[in-house]
């Protein structure tokens, strides 16, 4: 039998909260052409002359509010996560990476095929297919594939936005901190319309027509706002939660082109403006915390919302090593060799 194993890969971190070591990371993420995809002299001068210049100190002092006495984050929830399905299933070996930064994808790799592994999950920690996040990840996994000279059979593990083991693990972390007078407020990553755009391949869905985030066609198969809206769809009704109960939105963005709405700054301030004094946000397409969650929004936006007269915001963890999540990853893992199996 084919020996297993699993690459997880996350974004990506500094690794330390100090300008430099940002200045480092904003540098391999942002000149990625599937992140900030303009034509290449515009991304770097944008990039090199703009950003690279006023950023990292901006962001260095919000990643040291956060920082914890392990490291990033990111980084310790993603071991946490690893070493957890490493013990559930221990007939597998598994690696975590990240797409920018460290542990990069080319040393795991690396180690992956040390260990003897013939068959390769490829699994991008990422419910909601994106070519800032999937793609990306996928394709600079077979490129250090190929720098190693290693050709495992691979299987890609693909969005996951409704699969029962990632919604119903959300839903339940989200149920016990979700009080009968809450508003319940979705925040996803933020991602310019040019992308999304892209992907419908008809060029007669995406944002030609109301709602197109809610209807499932060919068209937006493969489209973050759909995807997104799958899983808030979904998890709503397993919350039992009636329309006025909850809210959708989008954070976290760069520069100044077109991003999805609305943004969760301008959500919350309408939210206020219509009554709502307690407020819980959750951030599903987040398996673990980082800057986005732990310094935006439980700390930027909840001083924003109290600024208004908010009186009590939740910000709910992200699913992280919870032990239910973890059950549903490995299950999703087992059943997607399994699946190939038979293929």
């Amino acid at each position: 039998m084919a020996k297993k194993g699993v690459l997880l890969i996350n974004v990506g971190t500094p690794n330390e909260p100090t300008v430099k070591s940002v200045r480092e990371y904003l540098k391999e993420f942002l000149l990625d052409p599937d992140v900030i995809d303009i034509p290449a002299p515009l991304r770097h001068l944008l990039v090199r002359g703009i950003i690279l210049r006023v950023r990292p100190k901006k962001i260095a002092p919000l990643y040291q509010k956060i920082w914890m006495e392990e490291g990033s984050p990111l980084r310790v929830y993603s071991d946490r996560i690893t070493k957890s399905l490493e013990s559930s299933l221990d007939d597998i070996e598994f690696e975590f990476s990240m797409r920018y930064g460290s542990p990069s994808i080319f040393d795991a790799l690396k180690r992956l095929k040390g260990r003897g592994v013939q068959e390769l999950l490829i699994l991008p920690m990422f419910p909601h297919y994106a070519q800032a996040t999937t793609e990306s990840s996928l394709k600079h996994t077979y490129k250090q594939l190929k720098k190693i000279d290693w050709n495992p059979r691979i299987i890609e593990m693909g969005h996951f936005e409704t699969d029962e083991e990632y919604v119903v693990p959300l839903a339940n972390s989200i149920n016990s901190q979700l009080g009968d007078d809450t508003h319940l407020l979705f925040s996803y990553h933020g991602l310019p319309v040019s992308h999304v755009k892209r992907i419908d391949s008809s060029k007669k869905h995406c944002q030609k027509i109301d709602e197109c985030c809610s209807i499932k066609t060919d068209a937006n198969s493969l489209c973050y706002g759909h995807h997104c809206m799958e899983t808030t769809k979904i998890v709503v009704g397993l919350l039992g939660l009636d329309s006025e109960r909850w809210s959708m939105s989008f954070q976290s963005r760069i520069g100044p082109v077109k991003w999805l709405e609305p943004s969760t700054m301008n959500k919350v301030e309408e939210l206020v403006k219509k009554g709502v004094t307690k407020l819980a946000i959750v951030a599903p397409a987040f398996l673990a915390d980082g800057l986005e969650t732990l310094e935006e929004l439980d700390i930027g936006i909840r001083e924003h919302f109290m600024s208004l007269g908010g009186k009590e915001l939740t910000v709910i963890k992200c699913l992280n090593d919870n032990q239910d999540w973890v059950e549903g990853l490995g299950k999703m893992i087992t059943k997607k060799f399994s699946l190939e199996a038979i293929s």
